[in-house]
């Protein structure tokens, strides 16, 4: 098994933090009231969750801080790219769907991919409540968390952004799409 190196050189942690402040500073709406200062703070003392971001930043997901749990001190992050990101896209929902393929078997899963990240799947919530920031998934969808007697029946939820107005959909959880991946959330 390969180990991973989930630290980032301080080089990449600059990059990484410059490319973060950017975004959090272009898109205020997003985190009204929040100060990147404490943001940064937060971050710096957190060089697993940095390690996690620039994983999500490397796959094209973009991500933002979301919110602040007023009651952990957490700051939320949320992939914001306006598609589902691209290298996290022809994915099925789990290692049981990904197993049980028979043939065209897809690289990897949602659900799989999340964990050596270091994130969570959406829920269906948190993609509501994603979408009241922005329009994502116009072209693309995306895996959400899936209740478990829906899994255990074989299936699995995704979400998308069509005619202005946020859907949730089934499929197969052995199902993968070229534009169909998943979007993340870490709390730091």
């Amino acid at each position: 098994m390969t180990v991973i190196n989930r630290e980032l050189s301080l080089e990449q942690r600059e990059e990484l933090l410059r490319t973060l402040k950017a975004r959090f500073e272009k898109n205020m709406i997003r985190h009204e009231g929040l100060e990147w200062t404490n943001v940064q703070a937060k971050l710096e003392a957190n060089p697993e969750k940095l390690w996690s971001l620039n994983e999500m930043e490397g796959t094209g997901g973009e991500p933002d801080v979301v919110g602040h749990d007023e009651e952990t001190g957490e700051y939320i992050f949320n992939d914001c790219s306006a598609e589902s990101p691209k290298g996290r896209r022809s994915v099925c929902f789990d290692r049981a769907a990904l197993d049980a393929r028979k043939n065209h078997k897809p690289e990897n899963s949602a659900m799989d991919l999340a964990a050596e990240i270091g994130i969570d799947l959406l829920t269906e919530e948190q993609y509501r409540e994603l979408q009241k920031l922005g329009k994502f998934d116009l072209k693309t969808s995306s895996w959400v968390q899936t209740p478990t007697n829906i899994r255990k029946l074989g299936g699995a939820l995704f979400c998308d952004r069509r005619y202005d107005t946020v859907f949730v959909y089934h499929n197969g959880a052995d199902s993968y799409y070229a534009a169909r991946g998943f979007r993340g959330s870490l709390r730091v």
